[in-house]
């Protein structure tokens, strides 16, 4: 669970960084899409890399979703009944994973369908990422949506950091400090990374 998780942190890393290219304007924001497509080449066929990058991304989320279902069943198991005083244990992103995990993974069939394939979004064109972006983010309530659940992904990274350098054994007394100072600026930046876009299609920043 810890090795998928850092992997899809990563992803979430170069994602955002990607995503903020909107903010330069179409012809940066598309010519960046396109080059996604075109990584590779002529190595690889159009797209290849791409399907190369997207088919990691599934195998990883699906071992931490199973990851998670083990043990958090592995946990019940152990434990039948529950702690008297359950909000003293933890912290409140703690006790948040488990649904913060269902809210991200139901947000990612929602995005796919949103911007990648355009099931779901009115005027979606193919071929022309910035006019998609900026008119999902006209709907208040897609905004909505996309806002809460980059605050349920920064509750997630900010614990799931933290416990993954603890089961690969990063962790010690004197490394627990820095390693929790790291989940919380990942965290936030990767929350405000995320959430930057939308706020500048709503403020008209990006039009």
């Amino acid at each position: 669970m810890a090795v998928s998780g850092l992997v899809m942190l990563l992803y979430l890393v170069v994602h955002m960084y990607g995503n903020l290219k909107i903010f330069f304007g179409p012809g940066t924001f598309d010519g960046y899409a396109h080059w996604l497509r075109t990584l590779g080449e002529p190595f690889f066929h159009y797209e290849w890399a791409l399907w190369i990058i997207r088919t990691g991304l599934v195998a990883a989320v699906v071992a931490h979703g199973v990851c998670a279902y083990q043990l958090s069943r592995r946990d019940i198991r152990s434990r039948p009944v529950g702690y008297v005083h359950r909000r003293a244990r933890s912290s409140y992103a703690t006790r948040t994973m488990r649904w913060g995990g269902v809210i991200l993974a139901l947000f990612i069939v929602w995005h796919i369908l949103d911007l990648t394939t355009g099931t779901v979004q009115r005027g979606f064109v193919p071929g022309h990422p910035y006019h998609n972006v900026v008119a999902a983010f006209h709907d208040w309530w897609n905004n909505v949506i996309y806002i809460a659940a980059m605050l349920a992904l920064g509750l997630h990274i900010r614990h799931g950091f933290w416990s993954a350098a603890q089961t690969l054994g990063a962790g010690s007394a004197t490394r627990d400090r820095v390693l929790k100072g790291t989940a919380n600026v990942l965290a936030l930046l990767l929350t405000a990374g995320f959430i930057a876009v939308p706020v500048g299609v709503m403020t008209g920043l990006v039009s």
